[in-house]
C-alpha cells in the first residue's frame, strides 16, 4: 500500500451557489471563496472540490455545461478563478474541479451543431436515433430518465430522438466516439495545466452504452440501467483518459459510481500498473434507509450500514482506498437522516463525524456539515428548485402516494436540504450575502447554527471537526490501520478496531438516543487507553462496563 498525498488528506466541498455571495447579487461565488479561503485552511482539510464552475444554463444547478472552458458569469471569471486558485495553493491547499462528462447541456455548442443533421461532424457526439413506430413517433428504446420520464426527447425538426439519462437539457454523450473522448482529454489538460490538482468525475460509470442500447428490464424509474452502470468500454475509456492525460500531471481522481460494489470498484482503484482512479464515491451506505432511490423509504438499521462500511473496508484494504463522506450535494443533511436534530442535535452530528472520519479512506466533507446544519422544511412541493423531484414525484405518485406525503418524503430527502445557502452568521441572510434576497431559501434555524456562534464556542461542532481531523491526522493507525467490527449485530452500537505499526485504536459510537451499557471487546481495558477524542466536553466514564450517553463517541489508542 503507497502512502500518497491523498490517503492523508481530507476534502471540503464547495457547492459554489450557496457557499458565499462576494458581490451582494444574492448567488454564490469565486469572491466569497476568496473571502472564506483562510476559514477553509483553519478547518484542517487539504483540498477544495468545486462543483461544477461552468457556464450553464443551471437546469441542473451547474451540472449541465455549456462551456468546458471557462467560468459561469454568476460565479466569476478565469482570472477570479485563477485568483483563488493561487491563493489556495499558497495556503496548501489542493483544488479539484467537477469532470461532468457522461453529459453536456443542451445550450452547448457541441449539441447545438449536432441538431442540424446526420451530415454534421458534432452529429455523432451525442446518441441521435430514429423512433419506433408507424411515424417514428415512439422512443427508440423503453429506458426511463433518472430525473425526467423517459430518457428520450423528440427534436421535430431532425425528426430523431437523442438520449438523456438526466435531464432532457442534459443530453448524453457519444462516448464511443474517438473526437469525443479527444475533447475530453483536452478539457482536462486545460484545467490541469493552469493548475488544477484533479478532478471529481461525475457518473462517470455511465458514459460507455451497451451496443445497439437495447431495451431494459421495466422498472419504475431507471430503466435500462442495467445497460449503462458498468459499460462494456468503461475500463477501455478511463485508461485512454488516464495514460494519455492524468499520469502526465499526476492528477488525482475520484470517479462517482452509482450502483457500486468494492468487489467491482477493485477494477478501477486497485493500486498498481492497471489503476485508473485513485477512488470511488459509492452510494451503498447511503441507501441503508431506502430502496434503490432516496424517495423509496425504509427505516434505517443500523446493521445495515455497517455492514456496508465492513464490505468496502475490509475488501479494499491494501488493495485499492475509499472515498469517505456522508453529506454532498446529492444527499440531505446527515444529522437529519441518520442522527437525532431534535433532542442531540450536537452529539449526534459529533458522532457521524467520528464514526466516519476514523475509517480508512479520505473523507469529504460537504460545505455546512461542520457546523452541522440541517434539512430545511419546505410547506410546498413548489418550493423545491431541484430537477429531481420531478421523478421522486412521478415515480411516488405510481405507488398511490398523494402530494401531502411526498411533499413529507421530500422534506426528508430532498437534494435541496444541502443546497440551502451557508450560514455563517446570525446577520441578516445568514451573513451569505449583502444583498436583499439570497437565490434560495435560507433554513430559519441560522440564527442558532451559524459560522460566527461555533467559532466562538471551544465545544461546538465545527470545533469539533477540526479536533477530529488534526486527531486523524497526527495518528497514522486512524489513516493506515486495518478494521475489525465489534458488536456486528446491535442496533445500537457500531464499535471497530483499528491496527497499525505496534498502534491500535477502539472507536466507540453509539447511535441511541438514550443510555446503553457499554462492554469493551475483549483485549481492550478503556482505563489502560489513552482517549484521542470523546464528543462530550465533560470526562467519560471509564470502567470497561459503563453507560455511554446518548450518541456518544469515544477513540482510544493503545499499543500493540
Amino acid at each position: 500500500m503507497v502512502n500518497e498525498w491523498y490517503k492523508e488528506a481530507a476534502v471540503y466541498q464547495i457547492w459554489p451557489r450557496s457557499f458565499k455571495d462576494g458581490n451582494g447579487d444574492g448567488i454564490g461565488d469565486l469572491w466569497g471563496v476568496l473571502e472564506k479561503l483562510d476559514y477553509i485552511n483553519s478547518l484542517g482539510v487539504d483540498a477544495i472540490w468545486f462543483s461544477p464552475l461552468y457556464p450553464s444554463p443551471q437546469a441542473d444547478f451547474g451540472y449541465d455545461i455549456a462551456d468546458y472552458r471557462d467560468i459561469c458569469s454568476d460565479y466569476g471569471t478565469l482570472e477570479v478563478f485563477k485568483q483563488v486558485l493561487d491563493g489556495a495553493h499558497e495556503r496548501g491547499l489542493k483544488v479539484i474541479m467537477d469532470l461532468v462528462v457522461n453529459h453536456t447541456s443542451d445550450e452547448h455548442e457541441w449539441f447545438k451543431e449536432s441538431k442540424k443533421g446526420d451530415d454534421n461532424p458534432y452529429h455523432d457526439y451525442y446518441f441521435w436515433r430514429k423512433g419506433k413506430g408507424k411515424d417514428g413517433k415512439k422512443p427508440p428504446n423503453n429506458w426511463l430518465s433518472l430525473f425526467e420520464g423517459k430518457a428520450w426527447e423528440y427534436d421535430e425538426n431532425l425528426g430523431e430522438y437523442y438520449l438523456h439519462l438526466f435531464a432532457k437539457k442534459q443530453p448524453d454523450l457519444n462516448m464511443d466516439n474517438p473526437k469525443v473522448r479527444e475533447e475530453v482529454k483536452g478539457i482536462m489538460d486545460f484545467w490541469l495545466s493552469m493548475g488544477v490538482d484533479g478532478f471529481r468525475e461525475d457518473v462517470i460509470t455511465f458514459i460507455s452504452k451497451a451496443e445497439g442500447l437495447p431495451d431494459g428490464f421495466p422498472l419504475p424509474a431507471a430503466t435500462g440501467i442495467e445497460h449503462y452502470r458498468k459499460g462494456p468500454h468503461l475500463l477501455e475509456y478511463l485508461t485512454e483518459f488516464q495514460n494519455d492525460v492524468l499520469k502526465k500531471y499526476d492528477a488525482f481522481t475520484v470517479g462517482e459510481a452509482p450502483m457500486m460494489t468494492p468487489e467491482r470498484a477493485l477494477e478501477y482503484v486497485e493500486e498498481g500498473k492497471n489503476q485508473v482512479l485513485n477512488m470511488m464515491f459509492h452510494f451503498q451506505h447511503m441507501n441503508v434507509d431506502c430502496i434503490g432511490m432516496n424517495c423509496i423509504r425504509r427505516k434505517f438499521k443500523l446493521t445495515r450500514l455497517k455492514k456496508v462500511y465492513n464490505d468496502w473496508q475490509k475488501k479494499l484494504y491494501r488493495k485499492g482506498w475509499n472515498a469517505l463522506y456522508i453529506e454532498n450535494h446529492d444527499q440531505p443533511r446527515i444529522v437529519s437522516r441518520y442522527g437525532n436534530d431534535k433532542e442531540f442535535h450536537d452529539e449526534s452530528a459529533k458522532m457521524l463525524a467520528t464514526m466516519y472520519i476514523c475509517q480508512s479512506g479520505t473523507p469529504f466533507i460537504y460545505q455546512g456539515q461542520e457546523i452541522d446544519m440541517t434539512n430545511i422544511h419546505m410547506d410546498s412541493l413548489d418550493a423545491y428548485v431541484d430537477v429531481a423531484i420531478q421523478n421522486d414525484c412521478r415515480t411516488l405518485r405510481k405507488f398511490g402516494f398523494s402530494d401531502e406525503k411526498i411533499l413529507e418524503t421530500e422534506n426528508a430527502i430532498s437534494r435541496d436540504n444541502a443546497r440551502t445557502p451557508v450560514q455563517w452568521s446570525a446577520k441578516k441572510n445568514a451573513g451569505f450575502t449583502d444583498g436583499e434576497t439570497p437565490w434560495f431559501k435560507i433554513n430559519p434555524n441560522y440564527k442558532t447554527i451559524n459560522v460566527a456562534s461555533q467559532e466562538k464556542d471551544k465545544n461546538s461542532v465545527l470545533n469539533y471537526y477540526r479536533k477530529l481531523l488534526k486527531t486523524r491526522k497526527e495518528n497514522p493507525v486512524l489513516i493506515y490501520g486495518d478494521f475489525e467490527e465489534h458488536y456486528k449485530s446491535s442496533e445500537e452500537l457500531f464499535v471497530y478496531e483499528r491496527n497499525y505499526e505496534g498502534k491500535r485504536a477502539l472507536v466507540i459510537c453509539s447511535f441511541s438516543p438514550k443510555t446503553v451499557t457499554f462492554r469493551a471487546p475483549a483485549g481492550f481495558r478503556l482505563t489502560a487507553g489513552k482517549l484521542l477524542i470523546c464528543n462530550y466536553k465533560d470526562a467519560p466514564a471509564k470502567p470497561s462496563i459503563c453507560a455511554l450517553r446518548p450518541y456518544e463517541a469515544r477513540v482510544y489508542l493503545y499499543n500493540a
